[in-house]
């Protein structure tokens, strides 16, 4: 791969929200960026982000193994390793796992959510060894501190990433290249419309604006730090709570938040 002016970064689940803006703030700070998403979308996200930044948007299923494998590509083709990967693309399914919901559509929110991070960090850590530099950001949430009633496997899968994040860190210690586990708390995207959860407390909640998230994990990034938990004072405030709280205590409390019609209650 070619030495270029400006670095480059990756960002996945990039024509909306979270990912849109880590996107924005990477441009913003002297990045070119491969922009990846499932949807139309990304063409028109990839030409908005400006700040004199080469902006590539890939088209892609990551939740299938061509998809991610299509993405690689596209990095190879930017003629760089990758100064920065930040693992985004994600999606949630609400509802009682075993009386309502799709399987498919669970084992989709696995494959993409989880399947896919693995997969696409396998590629592009190799190329940050050898490069003896670089960054990866993978999207936890703070879902991940405990269990998730009526987004069980949501929750499971935010949990999945931030062990992996911390435990790639660990191992890429002497390698140059850190990992950081961002974990914001309800965040105003589509997020929660796509995984059917407005009909509960949760989904009808003030939430963040994702452009502080995004700048929160982009800051954690660039300043090496293991994790940050992004937003208002209250996800700290779970995430540092739920170290003390027995699981079946959070699990009761989280329920009343997502268990379907809650809004009403």
């Amino acid at each position: 791969m070619t030495e270029q002016t400006r670095p480059l970064a990756v960002v996945t689940g990039a024509s909306s929200g979270i990912g849109r803006e880590l996107a924005a703030e990477f441009a913003r700070n002297g990045f070119d960026v491969v922009m990846a998403a499932e949807d139309a979308g990304i063409a028109e996200a990839a030409r908005a982000i400006g700040y004199g930044a080469t902006t590539t948007p890939v088209r892609v299923d990551l939740a299938s193994r061509a998809g991610v494998e299509e993405l690689y590509a596209a990095v190879r083709a930017a003629g760089r390793a990758p100064a920065a990967v930040a693992i985004n693309a994600g999606v949630g399914v609400a509802g009682d796992f075993a009386r309502d919901n799709d399987l498919d559509a669970e084992l989709n929110l696995i494959n993409l959510n989880v399947a896919s991070a693995v997969h696409l960090a396998r590629l592009v850590l190799p190329d940050m060894i050898e490069a003896g530099s670089g960054r990866v950001l993978f999207t936890s949430s703070i879902a991940a501190s405990g269990p998730g009633p009526y987004q069980a496997t949501y929750a499971a899968s935010k949990a999945f990433l931030y062990s992996f994040a911390q435990a790639l860190r660990q191992e890429l210690g002497d390698t140059g290249v850190t990992v950081t586990a961002l974990l914001p708390g309800p965040t105003e995207t589509d997020f929660f419309d796509r995984a059917g959860l407005q009909d509960t407390k949760l989904g009808q909640m003030d939430k963040d604006d994702p452009a502080q998230v995004a700048r929160e994990g982009f800051e954690a990034l660039m300043a090496g730090k293991d994790h940050v938990v992004a937003g208002s004072f209250k996800n700290k405030a779970q995430v540092a709570g739920a170290r003390v709280v027995p699981d079946p205590l959070k699990a009761k409390a989280q329920g009343k938040l997502t268990e379907p019609g809650s809004a009403d209650g």
